[in-house]
């Protein structure tokens, strides 16, 4: 995780005040602890300059400071990602010298958009090529990484993209994640206005007609988009398999008694020799995903000499529903046996005395509809006597999860760790600093979102360890999350009600703009609010070759919303999870972050999530 910046001045007339506002600088520097510098370029006999911003944090190979630049060509580079595959990167290199050589060697555009189309893993960049004055920036396919613009109508003509924002006069958008765009600073310097060359992934089924239109629209009125598309982006996944005539009779036929046991039905289904090839090629498939994302890391010395008190490198934003505990199960495969896990699980308090009896009534009546195996994660309510307050859904189905990881590896220590938080906490630190990162994100649904996710990952909280209750911060730069899974298994209501509605194709196109629309909804403000801790968001669900593996894949065999709640949604999943032995969270039906940790319910009530949310309103800058 890294904090890059470039400020580029297109006026002759400079004011002399600083190119980059102290508001920003702070920002960047909590996403990139271990290194800060900047590097202004001037270019003789030409009206503009550049100002390059680099906040290193240090994950992998050696310390590198940013920005990169290359003495003899004036290339200057700023990296903030991780190539996973793709472009070979030995153990003791850092990636961002390894790319920038690479950059620095392209003499056609075709040659940048090559080397950036062989990435696997998330990234965002800014690219400087001095021989054709030309500033590359963008994301990955997915858009991981934040990266934000701004546009400055005044004289000085300036242009900033950045991987965080603060307050401004000037409005700022999210740079989409369509592809790679280019600028030419020798033609903006010279001209009136500025042109955006973009070079968009081929991928005909995103609609980036669409997208272009859409994004120049935000434009003003002195800047100009245009795309290339004589040189694109190869897209690093496959189209998606929307088959729907080859759906097996045995499906429309499958029937079970609403009564029956889930898990049972799950067993079942596991019966079937292509259902069990077809989970285990998952697993096998996830499992590279989560170990390329706990193994790409730096760990001390002490670490790998076998120490018998390691410190965590790895979290895991932990609810324990069917999405977190699998990637902790897996993590677990490959995480060095002697070194901790911490499962991160946050809960807003309940200050609502009658919301808090309803919810205990609900509870009740819910346990008694369940079967025996899964009534422990109610049962574990009279462990939590003292804290009461933050027995929201996903502290209770968190602590029954953390029982069934130790039940398939007790040698491992499973941190849990209970992040609480109180009223005037969330609301000191939305003023603070969460409102700045999910800017410029606005509703109700991404400040829920933005501050559960801020608190989880800071990974301040409790330990209990042998029955001792003690404070605890977690150390882990590393942080995976489970973003992703819903949108290609089907995974929200939203889903169901399309397929009872739609059916199988209506569900394809749904699940089909579900990953076109993920960079711009969640992923940029994730890398924000999690980045401001000087911490790492990894996302295994998106990795390229599980949506591959996903995409292949004809919807039936992803999900079947025919399946009551908790069994048909991500259906795929709770195989898997059945197969590695955790059956009771296999059936945990989805719940929302914003929900399962109360907070959507902590200050109001009688909000949409689609509504402007007032407690985000950016005001001038404090």
């Amino acid at each position: 995780m890294c904090g890059i910046c470039c400020v580029v001045s297109l006026s002759v007339h400079h004011s002399g005040g600083p190119l980059l506002k102290e508001d920003i600088v702070r920002l960047l520097r909590r996403r990139g602890p271990n290194s800060s510098q900047e590097l202004i370029k001037t270019i003789p006999h030409l009206p503009y300059q550049c100002l390059f911003s680099g906040h290193v944090l240090h994950l992998r190979g050696l310390l590198t400071p940013q920005p990169l630049e290359d003495p003899s060509s004036g290339n200057v580079f700023l990296w903030n990602g991780e190539i996973f595959d793709g472009i070979p990167i030995k153990v003791e290199e850092n990636d961002a010298q390894v790319l920038f050589h690479q950059l620095c060697l392209c003499s056609k555009k075709s040659d940048v958009l090559s080397v950036f189309s062989s990435i696997r893993g998330p990234w965002s960049f800014i690219f400087y090529q001095a021989s054709r004055h030309s500033l590359w920036f963008g994301r990955d396919y997915f858009g991981r990484r934040s990266l934000l613009w701004q546009f400055n109508q005044e004289a000085e003509k300036a242009f900033i993209v950045t991987s965080v924002s603060a307050a401004s006069d000037n409005p700022w958008w999210e740079v989409p994640a369509l592809g790679i765009f280019r600028l030419d600073l020798q033609e903006c310097a010279a001209a009136e206005s500025m042109t955006l060359t973009l070079h968009p992934w081929k991928c005909p089924s995103r609609g980036n007609t669409t997208d272009l239109d859409a994004v120049s629209r935000y434009l003003p009125s002195h800047v100009s988009l245009v795309m290339d598309d004589s040189h694109s982006l190869v897209t690093p996944v496959i189209a998606l398999n929307k088959e729907i005539l080859g759906l097996p009779k045995a499906t429309h036929s499958f029937e079970f008694s609403r009564n029956a046991p889930d898990v049972r039905i799950l067993k079942m289904l596991l019966e079937e020799q292509h259902k069990k090839k077809l989970v285990h090629q998952f697993i096998d498939v996830f499992s590279r995903a989560v170990k390329r994302r706990v193994l790409c890391l730096v760990r001390g010395r002490d670490q790998l000499r076998g120490a018998t008190m390691r410190k965590p490198h790895v979290a895991v934003l932990f609810s324990g529903g069917i999405d977190s505990i699998l990637i902790a199960a897996l993590a677990d495969r490959h995480v060095p046996l002697e070194e901790p896990i911490d499962l991160l699980n946050v809960a807003f308090k309940i200050t609502d005395h009658s919301r808090q009896n309803s919810s205990t009534k609900k509870s009740s009546k819910e346990r008694k509809q369940l079967p025996p195996s899964q009534q422990c994660f109610n049962d574990i309510n009279i462990m939590t006597t003292n804290s009461s307050s933050f027995n929201v859904p996903d502290r209770i189905t968190g602590r029954a999860g953390v029982e069934e990881l130790k039940s398939i590896n007790p040698s491992r220590t499973w941190n849990f760790v209970e992040i609480n938080v109180a009223l005037e906490d969330l609301k000191a630190m939305r003023k603070q600093r969460i409102r700045h990162l999910v800017f410029p994100l606005d509703t109700v649904l991404d400040d829920s979102i933005g501050c559960a996710m801020w608190f989880a990952s800071r990974g301040e909280g409790l330990i209990t360890s042998q029955g001792v209750i003690s404070h605890y911060k977690s150390p882990a730069k590393i942080i995976l999350t489970g973003i992703g899974a819903d949108e290609q298994l089907a995974g929200y209501s939203r889903h169901r009600a399309c397929f009872e509605k739609l059916g199988l194709e209506g569900l394809n196109e749904e699940l089909g703009m579900e990953l076109g629309r993920i960079s711009s909804r969640n992923l940029g403000r994730d890398d924000r609010v999690v980045g401001d801790h000087g911490k790492e968001a990894r996302f295994p669900f998106l990795d390229e070759e599980v949506v591959s593996f996903l995409n292949s894949l004809p919807v039936w065999e992803k999900a079947n919303l025919a399946l009551p709640r908790g069994i048909g949604e991500k259906l795929l999943l709770r195989l898997a999870a059945v197969e590695l032995g955790l059956t009771a969270s296999s059936v945990l039906p989805k719940r929302a972050m914003q929900f399962g940790s109360r907070i959507a319910k902590m200050e109001t009530s009688k909000e949409k999530a689609s509504d402007k949310c007032t407690r985000l309103r950016m005001v001038e800058a404090e």
